[in-house]
């Protein structure tokens, strides 16, 4: 049985992400943890204080999504809110959780001279000490 850790967000490339760890979960009979890292306005709004303008982060309408597509395709899933930095976060679960897979989406930012993702995933690549899979928008 292969340990999927999908970390999700809204993005066309997250939700793809989502998408390819239950399938491949479903194809290996699987388990996922899916994981969803908020940043520091979301702890400050969950706490009682403002969250910045423009701050609709919509976790939960994410990690639904995960639940109803590994629900669909008969994959069990544990889904997680948590607080912090990304690749901090992810490599952390990974780790804690005995992941054999990380799946990541690919970001849609690019800066000259850097390759086509972001600093989180290659933080991730970097450190982990299981394969990665870095997956494109639809």
């Amino acid at each position: 049985m292969t340990r999927i850790l999908v970390a999700v967000n809204d993005s066309p490339a997250g939700l793809a992400a989502a998408r390819t760890a239950v399938r491949l979960a479903a194809e290996t009979r699987g388990t996922v943890l899916a994981v969803h890292v908020v940043g520091q306005y979301a702890v400050h709004h969950t706490v009682g204080g403002p969250a910045p303008e423009g701050s609709d982060h919509r976790s939960g309408a994410v990690l639904t999504y995960v639940e109803e597509l590994a629900a669909r395709d008969g994959v069990e899933l544990a889904a997680v809110l948590l607080p912090g930095v990304p690749a901090r976060v992810i490599l952390d679960q990974a780790a804690a959780w005995g992941a054999e897979m990380i799946v990541l989406g690919r970001s849609g930012v690019r800066h000259v001279g850097q390759p086509f993702v972001g600093s989180q995933v290659l933080h991730v690549i970097e450190f982990t000490e299981v394969p990665v899979l870095v997956v494109p928008a639809a």
